[in-house]
């Protein structure tokens, strides 16, 4: 506690369920803070009192709770972009869980370029294993690996100064010119000028192409537990989409209802295509504030994304038409949070929450809608409207 700079967000990973307890009334001893879930625990065993904890530690705009301690549960699913530490008590002896566990650290956000792993397991060990990171990736131009191209020698990008290497361009993906035509971005300081970094098609089992972006690096998990690429979680979640929906007709009406929704959503997580999963492959495709709906049907039929507020901007009309002024402004208040946070919240699940933050009391929100079973039809109806 005194190496930590204690208002950051810090992940604890203990061996058991009892030493993470333990160590949470450790922590909430030391601690500066007089908040009293300053540390809290999550396990299988906190249960939806854990779960609103971690909800809470994920959003980036709250800091408490500012530290969790675990044993299993958090090593994977924790989207928290602002997690600052990782602290292992814990002895690891698989690297998947190795990678899931130093993954919950890699996120960025706002003014975090680098996070920090306390081990007093010697855990760090793994680094030196093969298979943390494989061989050396081969050259992004001219295709050897490791990059073979010493004369010339690779040059300095003018503007954020890493080296480049300036192999001879093989023919871009999105322009298909040699040498590249598109505006070029480098892959280092996002800024001009330096090599092509642009889309990247990736050829499906019919012959048909999805393009994606290749600078995200993110590893994705198998059925089988093994970790592949965003190319081969891509392909083979192509594959299974046509055992779950026909068409995208079928795929819209399925999404438009949150009891179906779910089930098709717990179907791909018993596939292997998680929800987490799914959510990563926005930065794939290029359609980060996009619906996973969108995500779906790119991959599954080519169509073209559009962002959580263009739906909602495109539909407006129709969504409002069959609701009394009240109504409409709890489907606006609805409507905003799905803008922000994603699809999750038009989950049935989180609608008491929704209430609650609108309206304080499910008995006020009663006052204002009507019924339980009012204020559901329209928390269910105007969802159909969404997806048209």
């Amino acid at each position: 506690m005194d190496q930590i700079d204690q208002n950051q967000k810090t992940l604890v990973f203990c061996s058991t369920q009892e030493r993470a307890l333990l160590t949470r009334d450790l922590i909430n001893q030391t601690k500066i803070s007089t908040n009293p879930n300053y540390c809290v625990r999550v396990t299988a065993d906190d249960g939806s009192l854990g779960e609103t904890f971690l909800e809470a530690f994920q959003d980036n705009e709250k800091s408490i709770p500012t530290i969790l301690t675990t044993s299993q549960k958090l090593s994977t699913g924790v989207d928290a972009r602002n997690i600052r530490n990782i602290v292992l008590l814990k002895p690891i002896k698989s690297m998947i869980e190795f990678k899931q566990i130093i993954g919950r650290g890699t996120r960025l956000f706002d003014g975090k370029d680098y996070f920090t792993i306390y081990d007093y397991v010697k855990a760090y060990e793994l680094f030196n294993d093969p298979e943390w990171d494989g061989d050396p990736a081969p050259c992004d131009k001219c295709n050897c690996s490791p990059c073979e191209c010493k004369k010339p020698e690779p040059e300095k990008c003018k503007v954020c100064g890493e080296l480049r290497c300036i192999c001879p361009p093989k023919v871009c993906p999105v322009c298909e010119s040699n040498p590249c035509v598109c505006e070029d971005v480098c892959d280092v300081c996002g800024q001009k000028p330096c090599i092509c970094n642009k889309l990247v098609k990736i050829e499906l089992d019919d012959g048909s192409t999805r393009p994606i972006i290749p600078i995200i690096v993110t590893t994705f998990w198998g059925p089988d537990g093994k970790p592949i690429t965003a190319a081969e979680f891509l392909k083979k979640l192509y594959g299974e989409l046509p055992s779950l929906f026909q068409d995208e007709d079928e795929l819209r009406a399925l999404w438009s209802d949150p009891e179906t929704r779910t089930k098709l959503l717990t179907a791909l997580d018993d596939k292997g295509f998680g929800i987490n999963q799914l959510n990563e492959m926005k930065s794939i495709i290029d359609a980060e504030d996009s619906d996973l709906y969108d995500v779906l049907a790119f991959i599954a039929y080519n169509s073209e994304t559009q962002t959580r507020k263009q739906r909602v901007e495109e539909h407006k009309h129709k969504i409002y038409s069959d609701y009394d002024d009240k109504q409409q402004a709890f489907i606006e208040f609805v409507l905003g949070q799905y803008i922000n946070e994603g699809v999750e919240e038009l989950d049935q699940a989180k609608l008491g929450k929704l209430l609650e933050l609108k309206y304080h009391s499910i008995g006020d929100a009663s006052a204002q809608l009507g019924s339980p079973t009012k204020i559901r039809e329209v928390f269910t109806g105007f969802q159909k409207n969404l997806y048209l």
